[in-house]
């Protein structure tokens, strides 16, 4: 007898025994039953032995798999131990889990929608090797199949155990999350969280990586659902990936190389949710993490079932196909269970002591200032976090990641600062991430700020929080700072020195998701974020902003063309700031939040774009536009190049004389050149940038030329005449001084006569 028609006679013979084995306390439906339970849960098939054909018995046996064992209805044999989480086989699934402090195992499947599980299958002992559960199920629908783990060990929560049999759990490894398709469902009242399988068989065509290099890059930060929610947006699938896809014409007409996109693996918006003033406020941002390894299936315009994530992946094939990367705003510093009173939905009850920081009386420390904080540097919360990004770069091609609170990555388990923190070095050594994109916001809520020495092995680079907070000061008129000002725009050289300079290391930013919009920075001198139902107090209160003399809307004509200048300064000197420039989305256009520079629970108009505000500021957009195609032009801003024919030096700043490169906190005028050639061969090139953050008019000394050169004007943020950028560059005759109006930015280039 051979294999096959063993197993097929093995089969034959169940099918005529009358009693079949319990699976756990409690006989499962029979099949007839089960029929009943699938009148009431439409499309739901039935599941039996009688779903082994001959037909699924010969594809199971050629693959090498076949049944060894029954459980209740369902045959099973030992599973795939080394591939964590769930993958159809042929014939069924397989399931793997591990635990280290766990005694038992069990799964439970449901058929999707269901209620009430159809199978409760209890790992037998065999089926476990160290810490490693498997299992392979033969049988099912796995196009029908739901499932969730319950787990029994130890419980006692002052030493961080909190192992309990009756919850159900999620799978760590789920590639999709279940309830959680429409926007502001309340997944864990509907039955809480379960896992679906997933098929991987996309086809990227011919899609490459566009391996944009650092220097550059052009990053816009967004948000995937406020991006495209408001009706002005113009889209067919508004506030989802294909509603994005939609707009990548207008992100190719700003000349943005890369999407940074806001928290896109599945979160639970309905957490914490709550009524204010008769408006609904959600987790909108989504840093509340639910499945690392799933994509959030509320931004997909359509039912994806057991295909989640393929809309995702038409987005960003297409945007490669544009030449623009997609970096992934990832936030492994916490996760949406929470402090000792949120809900356990799956690392709690696989490990609560292993997956988070706890003190010696179980309770959490609080280093992400969101109730718990990773155990990111425990030997298996590195592999999966290691595992987690390897299977964004490999399945869905992402370009980059951007670690919120990325600091918490290098805590010891006792909460230290670690001085060569074994993630970070793993994550920039790993040979699937060699070539992506590891940006760190080198700070966290327990006061650790590592701008400037976050451990970057080369590899790293970071958000420039004193770019941020250095420019905004200085361009309002506290001139106090303006030696770091110039440092920063020069590529932070007091940070970031050596090998590894600012050019590739500082991400430079004026404005982000968290804090205030460019058109807010300089329509507000205080936060309003009395909508959030917090009374003012959240949000921070060091906005260095200014209001350019009214407090929020006005229509008088003069603050109004003051706020247009003032953000034309600022996008101007970022523009020509060495670094890599990271913007937010809408700014070009000059978009507001109306004050609210904390709108993580605004899922409304005050965060979502006014795509209205295109067409009213036309010109902002266009100089914005062209303000990001000038750095383009001129990649003497971005890197160093080979030294002038005409003696420019390669880099300096001063005041308002550039004879004397000296400058002092009463710098009110600070000028800065970069120039060089990209080979000997090449003509010179050099950027010559002229700040006036004073209230006066000053006399500038330009660098002094040889004959065959002279300075021509291309932006001038004072002249609203002609649009503030010169299509046709002004050459200047007298090449000795000039004048810089006051609170406005000059913008001169090098021409060889």
């Amino acid at each position: 007898m051979d294999r096959l028609d063993a197993v097929k006679k093995l089969i034959d013979e169940d099918k005529a025994k009358t009693k079949t084995a319990e699976i756990s306390e409690k006989k499962l439906p029979s099949v007839k039953s089960r029929q009943k339970i699938d009148k009431k849960n439409k499309n739901i098939t039935a599941y039996s032995t009688d779903r082994l054909t001959n037909k699924s018995i010969e594809s199971m046996i050629s693959s090498g798999y076949s049944p060894t064992m029954k459980i209740g209805d369902l045959w099973v044999r030992p599973g795939l131990y080394s591939i964590n989480g769930t993958m159809a086989v042929p014939g069924g699934a397989n399931f793997t889990v591990h635990s280290n402090g766990a005694t038992s195992a069990t799964l439970v499947l449901y058929h999707r929608k269901a209620e009430k599980p159809f199978a409760v299958i209890p790992f037998p002992d065999n089926y476990r090797i160290g810490y490693t559960y498997s299992i392979i199920v033969f049988g099912i629908d796995v196009e029908e199949v739901e499932y969730t783990y319950r787990l029994d060990g130890p419980y006692d929560p002052s030493k961080g155990l909190l192992f309990d049999k009756k919850n159900d759990l999620l799978d760590p490894y789920a590639m999709a999350v279940v309830g959680q398709s429409h926007w502001g469902e309340d997944n864990v009242n509907n039955g809480g969280y379960r896992a679906r399988i997933v098929y991987d068989d996309y086809d990227w065509k011919d899609s490459r990586f566009p391996r944009i290099p650092m220097q550059d890059s052009i990053i816009y930060e967004m948000h995937v659902r406020g991006f495209t929610m408001n009706r002005s947006s113009g889209v067919q699938y508004p506030g989802t990936f294909a509603g994005l896809i939609e707009k990548i014409p207008y992100l190719k007409e700003l000349g943005v190389t890369a999407v940074e996109l806001m928290p896109i693996m599945e979160f639970d918006e309905t957490i914490n949710s709550r009524d204010y003033n008769g408006r609904k406020l959600y987790e909108y941002w989504g840093y509340n993490t639910v499945s690392f390894f799933a994509p959030n299936t509320s931004y997909a315009a359509s039912h994806e079932f057991n295909y989640e994530g393929r809309e995702l992946k038409n987005m960003i094939r297409i945007l490669h196909e544009n030449n623009i990367e997609v970096i992934m705003d990832v936030v492994f510093n916490h996760t949406a269970e929470g402090n000792e009173n949120g809900p356990t939905i799956n690392f709690k009850g696989f490990g609560n002591n292993i997956s988070y920081l706890i003190d010696s009386h179980g309770k959490y420390y609080n280093f992400s200032g969101c109730g718990n904080t990773f155990n990111c540097n425990h030997p298996l919360i590195q592999r999966y976090i290691l595992e987690c990004l390897r299977y964004w770069v490999t399945a869905y091609r992402i370009d980059g990641f951007r670690f919120d609170l990325a600091s918490i990555l290098g805590r010891n388990r006792d909460g230290t600062p670690m001085d060569n923190p074994p993630l970070i070095e793993n994550l920039a050594d790993d040979p699937i991430l060699g070539k992506i994109k590891l940006i760190a916001e080198a700070w966290d809520a327990g006061g650790m700020y590592q701008v400037g020495h976050f451990p970057a092995y080369r590899r790293w680079a970071e958000w420039n929080g004193s770019y941020r907070d250095c420019l905004r000061s200085y361009l309002k008129g506290d001139f106090s700072n303006a030696k770091e000002t110039a440092d920063r725009i020069t590529g932070s050289p007091d940070l970031y020195h050596g090998v590894y300079e600012g050019y590739t290391s500082s991400v430079n930013f004026l404005t982000c998701h968290d804090g205030f919009t460019l058109n807010d920075l300089y329509s507000y001198n205080e936060k309003h974020n009395e909508v959030n139902g917090w009374d003012n107090t959240d949000g921070t209160n060091d906005n260095r902003s200014w209001n350019c003399g009214v407090e929020g809307q006005t229509e008088d004509p003069e603050i109004l063309a003051l706020r247009l200048k003032m953000m034309r300064n600022a996008i101007t000197v970022l523009m020509c700031s060495r670094g890599t420039p990271m913007i937010f989305s809408g700014d070009e256009f000059c978009n507001t939040q109306y004050g609210n520079n904390n709108t993580y629970c605004q899922d409304n108009e005050i965060s979502w774009l006014d795509w209205a505000d295109k067409e009213k500021n036309k010109s902002f957009f266009n100089f914005y536009r062209k303000m990001i195609r000038f750095r383009k032009r001129h990649p003497v801003i971005s890197r160093k190049m080979l030294p002038t024919a005409c003696g420019l030096p390669d880099v300096q700043t001063s005041g308002a004389d550039t004879r004397y490169p000296y400058i002092d906190s009463n710098t009110s005028t600070l000028c800065v050149l970069f120039s060089g050639r990209l080979h000997e061969d090449a003509p010179d090139d050099a950027v010559f940038m002229i700040i006036n953050a004073h209230w006066e008019t000053h006399e500038i000394i330009l660098p002094a030329l040889p004959d065959g050169y002279t300075w021509q004007l291309v932006v001038n943020t004072d002249d609203c005449e002609h649009s503030c950028y010169y299509d046709k560059p002004v050459q200047f005759d007298n090449r000795g001084k000039t004048y810089v109006n006051p609170r406005s930015v000059l913008v001169f280039t090098l021409l060889q006569n």
